[in-house]
This record gives structure tokens, C-alpha cells and sequence, in this order.
């Protein structure tokens, strides 16, 4: 047994649905219980009590560290990695300047598997424990990330991008070949430990009808797995999108005529929504995933993350690597508070680490797995220090409530600030 000491804060209920500032518990001198053998939580509660309980557990004691669940990124591109930040596009050019150029590289293995160790090398720097990415259409970026994650114990979901149009001819499969390179894929790798295959069309202009019904048929024949993708991202995309789909009520309506829409859906961005698209997702109980400095980055707009929640949408948040441009995800719960500012409706600080732990957890429906300080719970932790540096220091200190005392870390911190990162209840 391992005991973990510091402060901790779990989350009791949902902040949206109620106070957020009694959503969770803080203990100022805490711990968790590790079972190093199952890799899950035993018990949390008052540091004094649970040393006495566990006299034998082996102790890591992290001081006035704050100890939270691991952050979890429900959509990224980790193909995407060595292109993050670069300057000045928009979504088409984007794709077309530097992504395809740089995914085309991935049919070799040992590129995939050098950029794959890279990946998680920075999302596990940055307290991130759980990944949803897209691969490429190479299924040796698949087996890249998966067994890269699998040798590290980490519970991911990941497939392989599917596009049979709008795209280079070296980045172009067929619905044939898109549907039996996922059926191969997914029965290799879903369910193997902690991993899970995603099928993974990119985005409706990047795929012929065709192509979206065999990837509709293989969702309905695999019904456990999640299905990601994209979704009214940019205006001019939506525009492009319905020239295509002519027939389609809306963006949203695309993938429900391919069997491309109900719960297990997590549709990346989702900004530009029609009203008649709302309560279409909300009744299906699709996932809207959150992409906050990718949002701004590429200039895509400013996602209704109040007004969804008021209305009982899932919410994911993600970095979008890399059209996102930090690994970080306290940089994106920053970003996601920025641009509530922006559409006059701050969130509190309860909200954005609900969104990154928990929200997100169920957002991929894996809330009763991850994503929580709760006994049963797998024990994959971030460790935060609430005073990483001189200018978060000096704010936390005045801080009168935990809520005070986490939000400069919110807003400032980076990787310094995690000054421990376990996966499955070992320390990485």
C-alpha cells in the first residue's frame, strides 16, 4: 500500500448543477490510500487518521501540495505534436500548410514511435493522465501511441483518422480500406489494459458519404467504443461542409444521417450551433468537447460553454494539440475562463477543474472510472504546488479560501507547477 499526503479537494457533485463552492471537499492535511497492486484508490481521508490505519503503507508525503485527479484531454491530435504553435492559419490552411505535410511522415514506425514517447513525455510533465486522440491514417501511428501508452500504464483512446477526400493522395484511404484498417485496429488494441479504440473519422469534408456510412456500420457493430470527430469548428468550414452535404439540415445532421451521432459521440470544438443542433445533441447525449486555446489560436470563436451547461450538455475539455498551443491543461482551464470573461460569464474555479478531472471523465463516459478521489476510483494523480513560482507565490498567499489558493496556479502555472504526476498509483 502507498500513502499520498497532502491537501486534496474531491469533488462531491457536478458545480454547474448547483453552489460550486460546495461541489467539493477540501481537507487541508489529507491523504489517499493507493492499492499499488489494482492501481486504484482505497481510501481518502485525514492525514493523522489514515497513517495510523496504514502504519504499514509506504509514505510520500507532498507538504501543502494540492492533490487532485489526473487532468484528462478529450481531444488531441498527438501526430500533431512537433507543428504546435505555428503562426498565422486558420483551419483549412492549417490542415493544408502544416498538418497533412507533417502526417504524412507517420507511416514510418519509428517516427510515429519517436513523436508518440515525446507526447507523452509532455502531457505526463503537465499532470495529464488520460488522452483521446486522433491518430493518422497509418495504423502504424496507432500501434505507435497505444503501445507507448501501454508501456507507461496509461488508460488512453486513440484511433485511426479516416479521410477518403479533401486531402493529399498520400493521406487518402477509401471506406473500404478506412473500415477495414479500424475493424483491424480496433480488435488489436480495444480493451487490451486501460485502452480503447475511438473510431475516428476526421471531419465530414474529409470523407465521402461512403466513407461515413462503412465507419456508421462499424460503430453499430462495436457499440462499446466512442466515436470522435469534428464539428462547426469555423464558419467558412460549415459553409464548405454544407456544399457537400447539400441534403443535411445542418452540420450536425450529417452525422446523424451516417449513424454518426448518439451517445459515445465526441464532437471537438462544437462553436457555431444552431438551436434546432443543440437540442439534437443534448437529446442523443452526444459529448461537445471544449478546445479553448485551439479556439483562439486558429481564430474559430468562443464556445457557449455557460449556456450549453444551463441546458444539460456533456462538456469535455481538451488542448487540441496541436491547433491547441499548450500540452498544458491549466493553460487551457485558463484559456476556458478567458473566453467566458469574454461572452460575460466567468466561470469559478471549481468549474474549470470539474471540467478537466471529472467533467471530462464523463464526457467520455468513463465518470465511474477515472476522474475522481473517490474509493474504487483508478489512482491516477496530479500533484499541484500551489507557490511553483515567485508571482503565483506571492498571490496564493493571500489567498483566504482553497478556491483563492488554486486559481493563480489556474491562470499562471505551467509544468513547474506539477510537482507530481502518477499513473495507476505510480509515481512517473
Amino acid at each position: 500500500m502507498k500513502l499520498i499526503l497532502g491537501q486534496t479537494l474531491s469533488f462531491l457533485s457536478d458545480p454547474f448543477a448547483g453552489d460550486p463552492e460546495a461541489s467539493a471537499l477540501w481537507d487541508r492535511r489529507s491523504g489517499v490510500v493507493v492499492d499499488d497492486t489494482t492501481g486504484t484508490i482505497v481510501e481518502i481521508g485525514p492525514a493523522d487518521t489514515l497513517k495510523r490505519l496504514w502504519s504499514n503503507a509506504v509514505v510520500e508525503d507532498h507538504g501543502d501540495a494540492l492533490i487532485l485527479p489526473g487532468f484528462i484531454d478529450a481531444h488531441a491530435h498527438y501526430p500533431q505534436t512537433g507543428i504546435i504553435a505555428s503562426w498565422g492559419k486558420r483551419l483549412i490552411d492549417w490542415l493544408n500548410t502544416y498538418t497533412f505535410p507533417e502526417e504524412a511522415r507517420f507511416g514510418d514506425a519509428g517516427y510515429a514511435a519517436e513523436v508518440a514517447s515525446r507526447y507523452f513525455d509532455l502531457v505526463l510533465s503537465n499532470g495529464t493522465t488520460t488522452t483521446v486522440s486522433f491518430c493518422t491514417i497509418h495504423p502504424e501511428s496507432v500501434g505507435a501511441y497505444f503501445a507507448e501508452a501501454q508501456k507507461r500504464g496509461m488508460r488512453v483512446f486513440g484511433g485511426k483518422t479516416c479521410m477518403d477526400r479533401n486531402a493529399p493522395d498520400d493521406l487518402r484511404d477509401t471506406a473500404q480500406s478506412a473500415y477495414d484498417d479500424s475493424k483491424r485496429l480496433l480488435a488489436r488494441w480495444h480493451g487490451q489494459g486501460r485502452l480503447s479504440y475511438v473510431i475516428t473519422p476526421r471531419f465530414a469534408p474529409t470523407s465521402t458519404p461512403e466513407q461515413l456510412e462503412a465507419l456508421g456500420s462499424l460503430w453499430a457493430e462495436n457499440p462499446t467504443c466512442l466515436m470522435q470527430t469534428h464539428l462547426s469548428e469555423q464558419t467558412e468550414e460549415i459553409e464548405w461542409v454544407m456544399g457537400m452535404f447539400p441534403e443535411a439540415t445542418d452540420y450536425t445532421d450529417i452525422y446523424d444521417r451516417f449513424g454518426l451521432l448518439r451517445e459515445g459521440a465526441l464532437m471537438g470544438h462544437a462553436i457555431h450551433l444552431s438551436a434546432r443542433e443543440r437540442a439534437r445533441l443534448k437529446e442523443v447525449g452526444a459529448s461537445l468537447i471544449h478546445c479553448p486555446t485551439s479556439n483562439t489560436f486558429i481564430g474559430s470563436g468562443l464556445f457557449d460553454m455557460a449556456g450549453l451547461r444551463a441546458e444539460g450538455q456533456k462538456v469535455g475539455l481538451a488542448t487540441d494539440t496541436g491547433g491547441g498551443s499548450s500540452f498544458s491543461m491549466l493553460r487551457t482551464m485558463a484559456a476556458t475562463y478567458e473566453i467566458g470573461q469574454l461572452r460575460g460569464t466567468p466561470l469559478h474555479p471549481a468549474h474549470l477543474l470539474w471540467l478537466a478531472t471529472a467533467g471530462s471523465a464523463e464526457a467520455i463516459g468513463m465518470g465511474q472510472t477515472i476522474g475522481r478521489l473517490a474509493p474504487d476510483y483508478e489512482a491516477d494523480l496530479v500533484v499541484l504546488d500551489l507557490a511553483s513560482t515567485p508571482g503565483i507565490e506571492q498571490r496564493a498567499g493571500r489567498a483566504e479560501t482553497i478556491w483563492e489558493q488554486v486559481f493563480p496556479t489556474i491562470m499562471m502555472g505551467d509544468d513547474r507547477a506539477v510537482a507530481a504526476t502518477y499513473v495507476a498509483g505510480q509515481r512517473v
